[in-house]
């Protein structure tokens, strides 16, 4: 706080100005077809409407359930050395991957003397009740992100029971001429384009040729040494 002084109505008053929060903004999303821009659009505007000043924006793009997140072990090395006030989300679940790791981080920022706001929850840690809706929305965000894998899990499960098809289904071409076009001299392009498939999976169906030709051969060598022995 620093002190200044103002006039009203002709008469000098002394009054405490409050000093200007930092603010440190987090974003992530799942894959690089999401952008972080649309959720710092949020988080900017709303930064600047509560006086804060933005001193960092730390992004992640990666998978909600990784452990290793670059720009949030970036962020929590800042908050151990000071660098801001408060820590600006646009969801709690885009900042930690569990209940248990989202308490972790919680708490060490409030034993740091940093607040965490959230956007689209609306909820300030500044006081015990917005700690106590935090962990519950939380709690709320991870069952709904778990009912989702198991009804992912459970589709398959049945779709495999009712013999269909999971994932990409199996190329319909002559496997053995790919391999004898590729032996005689025919280029991965000139192979691909003559059985309508691509680059990678000529060099596939190479590897899978020659990873059954050297066990069979290991297994004619087998039977030739058990024979002998015998």
């Amino acid at each position: 706080m620093c002190p200044c002084e103002m006039q009203v109505h002709g008469i000098t008053q002394e009054v405490t100005l409050l000093p200007v929060k930092r603010v440190a903004v987090y974003t992530r999303v799942s894959s690089s077809d999401q952008h972080p821009e649309s959720q710092l659009c949020d988080l900017r505007p709303l930064a600047t409407a509560r006086g804060y000043e933005i001193v960092g924006e730390y992004t992640d793009t990666i998978s909600g359930a990784k452990a290793k997140r670059p720009g949030l072990d970036k962020l929590m090395s800042d908050a151990r050395r000071g660098r801001f006030d408060v820590v600006l989300v646009w969801a709690f679940d885009r900042m930690a991957r569990s209940v248990k790791h989202f308490l972790e981080v919680l708490d060490e920022l409030n034993r740091l003397n940093i607040g965490l706001i959230s956007f689209r929850e609306n909820i300030d840690t500044g006081g015990p009740l917005g700690r106590a809706m935090i962990v519950i929305v939380a709690a709320i965000s991870e069952l709904e992100r778990s009912l989702i894998v198991e009804r992912v899990k459970s589709g398959m499960r049945r779709a495999r029971l009712e013999g269909r098809q999971i994932g990409r289904a199996r190329l319909d071409i002559n496997r053995e001429q790919v391999v004898v076009d590729r032996r005689t001299g025919m280029s991965l392009t000139q192979a691909a384009t003559r059985h309508n498939i691509s680059r990678a999976s000529v060099c596939r169906l190479m590897k899978e040729f020659n990873g059954n030709s050297q066990a069979a051969v290991l297994a004619s060598g087998a039977d030739f040494v058990t024979q002998v022995l015998l």
